[in-house]
Formats: structure tokens, C-alpha cells, sequence
């Protein structure tokens, strides 16, 4: 069987999706040697990275590349207006795999896997750009007509999925769970230009309002002025995302902008070092897929206060802290509690590996595996165009 991939995302700023198909296919690499693979680094009109050449690549020789065009609007002509022999640019796959939302045309002779995330465009306008929404809808929309399976990433997303597409046959939508990038909880020596750092409070993502940092900064101010400033300051890893242009403002005016630590991007080794050393992980989400750095914090044993909504609550379990991401009031009672309570703090942190060792990427990559032969074997669900 011939499997085409998409690892347009996979580069060296990857994060989200890029995260899943990197961890994915590398899993996917050390299981399958059997099937031949094809990965594409340049996939779809909306994504483009200038450095898509340092996508992931890996030794084994059933693993090759195909479609490696020059520029974004190479790659949106070519997605476009698909030539005739689509097929055939494409390294001749029997299964396409997407990974960054974006749905391809049909392609004869191809069956289509497609990666669902989340549909969060569709269930607050606010929490995306109009150009996102749109880029989003459109190719959800396809892969509800043109997809053979959708593999979604949390029992949340497939149910949520059901309910606004129920045209789509649920015996093509299975569940994938995802996993914790970081292999093992070895203890990291203290990265040099973390020296600064005390005790801290963290959170991780890209500031973005679907990540709920105006409802979380507030309760943090609220609870600072209620322990009398004596408490972590709260340290942000994640890129400056949208529509979050006035927050550094925001912060000013609840006086706490001396109190915000801002990182911007860091990389996996110092990502896995602030999980391990954090006090807490602060993660109130207003909508998640999966909640990718609930489980990477888990897996480090670090004690997390996180959502009780969308998929937090399958990722969690019982072993954090829940709270409604939509109150204030909630969030800031759950860190008072928190940092009141070192019986809490310490049940939370003993909780958190077992949980998290629920999840691994093994598990993910044979339910892909298992997914194209089911795929490969079923009658496609329409007949493609060319």
C-alpha cells in the first residue's frame, strides 16, 4: 500500500497540527516497514512555510517525498486548478492523510483519511479571524462530503463533529487519541536562560481568545491582591497569536504587568523543563480538540487546574483541578485553593503520571495503521471526479 502524508506543518516552528503529524508519523516510521510512504511537504492552498525542506524526513528507505513546490502561490495554483495527472504528482498514494485542516480535491484512484481537530470556528465566531473561519469551514465541509474516514482527535470532537454534520456515516469516524511529545520525565538541568526564574505559575499556548487569557490574567490579579502579592509570578510560553492585540494593556490595568512573564516560543527541551518545574500549570481553555498541554503537563507530574468543558475533562480525569472556564470567580477560587492547599497540590502531582501514561503515540499510530487497511479495504464513499 502506497500512503501519502501530509507534513507541511512539521517544520521547525511547528506547533498544533504540526505537532500531531510530526509525533505520528515518526511513530508511524519505527512500526511500519512494510508500507511505502510519501510525505508531503507543501500540502494545500491556505499553509505555506518557507522552510518546508526541513519538514519531517525520516531514515527509512520506504519513505520518500513528493510534491515539493517552490512558492505559496505554486501551491495554490496547484490545489486550485489540480492538473490531470493530480494522481501522479502526488507519488501515486492509495490513501492521502491530511493534517492541517485542509481538505484536498479528489484524487482517482486515492482514498482520503483526514484529521479532525476541533470545530471551535463554528462555535464562537470571536474566538477566530473571518479568514480562518472561512479557510476552516470550507475544508471541514469537504471532508464531510469527500472523506473515506475522519479521525478525530478526542470523543468530544467526533460527537461535536456528528452533531453539525449528521450526513456523515458514523462508522467513518473513529476516535485518535493523541499523546505527550516528551519520551520520559527525566529531570532537565535548568536551561541558562531560565536562571531568572523562582517559583512560577504557568501557561502555555498561543495568545489567541479561544485560550481564555483575559478570564485567566483577571483571576490571577484577583487572587495576587488577595494573598497580598505573595504568591508565583505567572510565566506565558506561546507566541503572540490574534486579536489579542490591547493585552499587554489589559494587564497594565489590572496592575499585574510586572507580575506576567512573556517567553514567546520556546522549544521542546524548555518546554519539558517548565512542566517539571512549574508550581502549577494554569490551562482554563475555553474549547479544546484535545488539550494537548493538559496531557504534556500531566506527563511530567506537574498538578494542573484546567477546564471542565469540550475535551479537557477526557484528558484530565481526576487528576487535576477542573473549573468553569466561562467564571472568573471559578478560576480565581480554584488557584486560591490550589496554592492554599499542600495536601491538594501534592494528591494532583501523584495523580498526574498514571493519568497521562493512559496516552501513548504507539497507540495513536496503529489506530492510523488499522485505519488505512480498513480504508484501503472498504468501497470508497463516492466516486472521484480525476
Amino acid at each position: 500500500m502506497r500512503i501519502g502524508v501530509d507534513v507541511s506543518q512539521t517544520g521547525p516552528g511547528r506547533a498544533g497540527c504540526g505537532n500531531v503529524a510530526y509525533y505520528l508519523t515518526r511513530e508511524i516510521a519505527e512500526m511500519d516497514t512494510g508500507d511505502d510512504f510519501i510525505l508531503y511537504p507543501t500540502f494545500g492552498n491556505q499553509f505555506w512555510d518557507d522552510r518546508w525542506g526541513e519538514t519531517f524526513f525520516p531514515p527509512q528507505v520506504n519513505f520518500s517525498r513528493a510534491l515539493c513546490l517552490n512558492s505559496h502561490t505554486e501551491s495554490r495554483y496547484f490545489w486550485e486548478t489540480p492538473p490531470a495527472d493530480l494522481r501522479y504528482r502526488l507519488g501515486r498514494p492509495d490513501i492521502i492523510h491530511s493534517h492541517n485542516f485542509f481538505c484536498p480535491p479528489p484524487v482517482d484512484g486515492a482514498r482520503l483519511v483526514y484529521t479532525l481537530y476541533d470545530l471551535s470556528f463554528l462555535e464562537n465566531p470571536d474566538w477566530s479571524t473571518e479568514a480562518n473561519r472561512e479557510g476552516c469551514f470550507r475544508n471541514v465541509f469537504r471532508a464531510s462530503i469527500e472523506a473515506d474516514h475522519i479521525l478525530a482527535i478526542s470523543g468530544f470532537s467526533r460527537e461535536h463533529f456528528l452533531s453539525l454534520f449528521p450526513h456523515f456515516p458514523k462508522d467513518r469516524i473513529s476516535v485518535m487519541p493523541l499523546a505527550s511529545r516528551f519520551p520520559d520525565d527525566t529531570p532537565l538541568a535548568r536551561p541558562p536562560e531560565y536562571a531568572h526564574l523562582g517559583e512560577f505559575l504557568l501557561t502555555v499556548g498561543t495568545l489567541e481568545p479561544r485560550k481564555n487569557y483575559r478570564r485567566l490574567v483577571e483571576a490571577y490579579s484577583r487572587v495576587h491582591r488577595q494573598f497580598g502579592g505573595k504568591i508565583p509570578p505567572l510565566v506565558i510560553a506561546g507566541n503572540m497569536g490574534w486579536l489579542m492585540e490591547d493585552f499587554q494593556a489589559f494587564l497594565a490595568s489590572l496592575g499585574i504587568a510586572e507580575h506576567v512573564i512573556f517567553l514567546g516560543f520556546v522549544s521542546d527541551v524548555q518546554l519539558q523543563w517548565l512542566y517539571q518545574n512549574a508550581y502549577g500549570v494554569l490551562y482554563p481553555s475555553l474549547w479544546e480538540g484535545f488539550g494537548l498541554p493538559v496531557l504534556e503537563a500531566l506527563s511530567q507530574g506537574a498538578a494542573v487546574i484546567s477546564s471542565d468543558v469540550s475535551s479537557i475533562p477526557e484528558i484530565l480525569g481526576d487528576a487535576g483541578l477542573m473549573v468553569d472556564p466561562v467564571d472568573t470567580d471559578s478560576i480565581a477560587g480554584g488557584l486560591a485553593d490550589f496554592l492554599r492547599s499542600e495536601d491538594l497540590r501534592a494528591a494532583m502531582r501523584a495523580k498526574a503520571k498514571p493519568q497521562a501514561e493512559r496516552f501513548s503515540w504507539r497507540t495513536s499510530a496503529q489506530t492510523a495503521l488499522d485505519c488505512y487497511r480498513e480504508v484501503a479495504a472498504r468501497p470508497p464513499r463516492r466516486q472521484p471526479n480525476g
